[in-house]
């Protein structure tokens, strides 16, 4: 097992873009609604090369290896790369309250312990402006809650 982590910085606006943010799925029938058939073939042009955090955080798995930031076979080493993240932005975070460095510490502990059993980690907070900052450490070989996803990247030895 070992951990792929992500970074996105955009405009909240994309963000909310579901259609950037969920995989295809099945397609359409032909007496689905015009809409979905809109949907289905707008998610399979945009949804594997968009760099916008995908709903579910397994699912960035889906995504190009480029995408990664960093792999780490520690949850720990994934911990500290998330805790840099945190540091980075949170001068920029909107909310006070964000941007205490007790709360950060928290969070990186957390994210670490999820990592542990297997689990993902995805944060992401509002900074000043209309901008979006998400990080996300996804679990790799298995993911636990979607298996069946193959690794876009192996980690490679020292």
């Amino acid at each position: 097992m070992h951990h792929h982590g992500y970074a996105w910085l955009g405009e909240k606006r994309t963000f909310d873009k579901e259609s950037l943010r969920r995989p295809p799925g099945q397609a359409p029938t032909a007496t689905s609604d015009p809409d979905v058939h809109n949907r289905y073939r707008e998610a399979v042009a945009a949804f594997p090369t968009s760099d916008v955090p995908p709903i579910q955080t397994a699912h960035w798995l889906l995504k190009p290896p480029s995408m990664i930031r960093g792999t780490w076979e520690e949850p720990k080493e994934a911990g500290a790369w998330l805790g840099r993240q945190l540091s980075e932005f949170a001068p920029r975070f909107a909310s006070a309250q964000d941007r205490e460095a007790a709360r950060l510490v928290l969070l990186v502990r957390a994210a670490i312990e999820r990592l542990t059993w297997g689990g993902d980690a995805h944060l992401g907070h509002y900074l000043k402006g209309t901008v979006f900052h998400s990080v996300a450490l996804v679990t790799c070989s298995p993911n636990r809650s979607t298996p069946d996803l193959p690794c876009p990247a192996r980690p490679t030895s020292s």
